[in-house]
Order: C-alpha cells, then structure tokens, then sequence
C-alpha cells in the first residue's frame, strides 16, 4: 500500500449483495478508488452470503474489488430481537474495525447512516481516527412516521442520543439534500458546529441507466403493451410509500386514457398491489406487477412513458432523495411525485421534467396529468432534457463521486490532501 495514499474505513449496515449495495455503494467506492483512495470496507451481510452459493457470490466480489484497491470484510447481519440484534452488531463490528484501523492505518471512517455511524463513534473515542456522519436519512423520524416506533420509546431516545453524540464527534457530514441541513444544524450536536458538509444526492451510474430503444420495444411486446401509455413504479412497497395515492392517481388517468397501464416493478407482495388495485375497480388487464433483477431494472424503464413515486409526508421526507426519480430521469422518463420530498419539488419546477402533485385529490391528479401529457406527447425531446437533466444532476461519477471527493479533501491530512490532489489531476497549492 502506498503510504502517502488516503485511507479509509467505509461502514456499510447495508449487504454488498443486496441491490442497495450494488448500487448505492459499490459504484462510488469503485469511482472514488479509481481518484486515488484506498479502501477497507467492512459491510453486514444477511444469511445468505454465508451459504455455499452466497459464500462463492462473496469470493467473486472480493476477488474484483481487490483488483481495485478495496479491501471488503464481511460480518453477519442480524434482524431479531431488533435491539439487541443490534446492539450485538454495533460491537462486532467496532471490534473488528478496530483491528482494521490499526492493521491498515487507517486516517478516516465514513459511516453510511446512523447504525455505522454508532460504530465510528466509539472508533474515534478509542483511536482518535478522523470520522464522517452520511445521513442516508432520518432514522428515527422515519420509523415514527411509519408507526414502528412511538415518540420517547426505548429505539427513539437512544437513536436520537446517538445521533447527537455522532454529529458532535464528525468531522464532515454527507445529507442527500439540500432542504435537511439547515434544519439539522439546529440540532444538539451540529448546533454552533462549523464542520465539513457536502450535499450528495442518490446518483445512478448513467452508463447503466439510459433509454434503449431495442429494450423498449423488447419489453413492451413481452408485457404486451403494444402502444399503450405506461406509468411506471420501480421499488419497494410498504408504510413510507404511498401505494393506495398512486393507484388513485392511475385510476384518475383511466377516465381519459382507457388504455393506460401501470407497470409495477417491486419486490414487494404482489397480492398487496392487487388488492389497492382492486378495491379501485381497477381491471386486472390495465396493470402489471412484476419482479426483476437489478440489472434488468433500465430496460424495463425504457418501456415506460411516466415514472411515479408517492412518499408519505413528514419531516422525514426532507432528508429523502429518490434514487428512483434518479434512475427514472436517466432513463429519459418524466417525473410526477407529491410535495415535500428532498429537494424535488424545487428542481422539477426549474427543469420541467415532471410535475408535482401538492395534495391527493382529484382536482391536483387531473393537474398533474395535464402536465404530464405534453411531455408524453413529445418523447424524444423529453427523454433527451430529462437524460441531460440526470447528468448535471445525479450522475454517480460527476456529481456524487466528485462530492465525497471534495469532503474527503476537506477532511483528510495535508500530505494527503496533496497527493489527493495530484493524483487526480487538479494541481493546486495547498496551504
């Protein structure tokens, strides 16, 4: 290991198996690699990485990401019981990223969200290694908002103190948007803080994620879709997304395009998606509920002339930047989501390539719609504005790499920072 390189420790209580990790993580350390860093990741796998066939997954992906200068280390993943599960997560992991801090030198731990972010807590109180706080969101608004936790539980105040003592001990602090931070650096912990921040939005690889024409005509004769208008959802279902909203948005659309069809890719239990659609009279024919694999997701994209997305509100959406709105501009697709998620609502609004639904009735889903139909009408000029808007925007190499690169900069020592700076071509003086 070259000694003069920048050496960080990445915290991931998300698998590298699971899609999230293929491409919400996977991706940036591979570009951040490529700038220079060397990296140990250490990451929670769920039980199946530690089966035969998960086991020969895991020795693949070490293999290639030793090729390019990430270390990957992998711990167990428990759920059950929630807090002890945990609790005995957090330790084995501050136990075995303490031995990777001192074998391998480390200068810096990033921790993606608040449990990894515990562990970098209790790293820097025993080794004094500088540390970094990316708030994927807000956890413990988010689980109140979705009536897991109640306010003043057990799981709620010791989230919100380790929060505060994460934000006191960081070094630098990722949010995904611009809307959260200054309301977060109001907070015990950030409150009179001058600390590194940078804002890094949920970016999508744009070399993976762009509208094929061959896909499109692919996909749409598989699903038999032949010249139909397509509204598409793309992800998980549950207590933070609005199924019930958007089958009422799709079901407004019906009244005027009889030949709509919505196009459900998720994961999730196809019978719940059946049932909303159902009790909306909402005929079998005129949707699809499908599961796909990660890979497979663009394509199917490209089928499609809408995407969609409906969060439930709350203070928790602020924090929030859809990689599914990413990945559905960089497919050339227009956008309709509802009001108050991250920073959406200003930049559909500037871009033009979507609209916003500010409340769910029917006077707001005809408005929307009215909106939408000029894009739909004209494709290629939208798939072309809303692909370019993407790529100022979201793309993961330009934008998010670029981000976490300025922080690290920021952040690391000067002889790092120096030769950061070199080997990424931007020679400068440094004082």
């Amino acid at each position: 290991m070259d000694p003069s390189q920048p050496r960080v420790l990445f915290i991931s209580y998300n698998g590298m198996l699971d899609p999230l990790g293929q491409t919400q993580v996977l991706p940036y350390l591979r570009a951040l690699a490529e700038k220079g860093i060397h990296f140990t990741l250490l990451s929670f796998e769920r039980a199946y990485a530690f089966t035969g066939e998960g086991r020969s997954r895991c020795d693949e992906l070490r293999t290639d990401l030793a090729a390019v200068n990430i270390q990957w280390h992998a711990l167990r993943y428990h759920q059950r019981p929630s807090v002890p599960a945990t609790i005995y997560d957090v330790l084995q992991g501050v136990r075995l990223a303490h031995r990777l801090i001192k074998q391998n030198d480390i200068q810096l731990v990033h921790a993606r969200s608040h449990i990894p972010a515990t562990m970098a807590l209790l790293l820097k109180k025993l080794t004094g290694v500088k540390m970094i706080f990316d708030v994927r969101g807000l956890m413990a608004e988010e689980y109140i908002e979705a009536n897991h936790w109640q306010k003043g539980n057990i799981p709620y105040r010791l989230t919100k103190l380790m929060e505060r003592s994460a934000f006191a001990a960081s070094d630098g602090v990722v949010t995904l948007t611009e809307r959260v931070w200054p309301v977060i650096q109001q907070w015990k912990g950030l409150q009179g803080r001058e600390v590194a921040h940078e804002v890094v939005p949920c970016c999508a690889d744009l070399d993976k994620f762009s509208f094929s024409s061959e896909d499109r005509e692919r996909r749409r004769a598989e699903l038999k879709l032949t010249d139909r208008t397509t509204i598409v959802y793309s992800g998980s279902i549950g207590p933070w997304y609005l199924t019930a909203e958007m089958a009422d948005f799709f079901r407004q659309i019906l009244r005027t395009r009889k030949d709509a069809h919505f196009l459900w890719l998720t994961p999730g239990n196809p019978q719940l998606i059946e049932t909303v659609m159902n009790e909306r009279g909402i005929p079998r024919s005129s949707y699809t509920v499908k599961r796909v694999m990660p890979a497979d997701v663009a394509s199917y994209l490209s089928a499609a002339d809408v995407g969609i997305a409906f969060y439930k509100p709350g203070l928790s959406k602020l924090a929030t930047s859809p990689v599914k709105i990413t990945e559905y501009l960089a497919c050339g697709l227009p956008v309709v989501l509802n009001s108050g998620i991250g920073d959406s609502d200003l930049f559909l609004k500037q871009s033009g390539v979507g609209t916003i639904v500010p409340n769910f009735t029917e006077a707001d889903y005809v408005n929307a719609w009215n909106a939408l139909e000029p894009l739909i009408a004209n494709a290629d000029e939208t798939r072309r504005h809303a692909r370019d808007f993407a790529r100022g925007k979201f793309d993961l190499h330009n934008v998010g790499a670029d981000r976490y690169f300025r922080l690290y900069e920021k952040i690391l020592p000067m002889k790092a920072q120096y030769d950061f700076a070199v080997r990424s071509g931007e020679r400068r003086s440094i004082s």
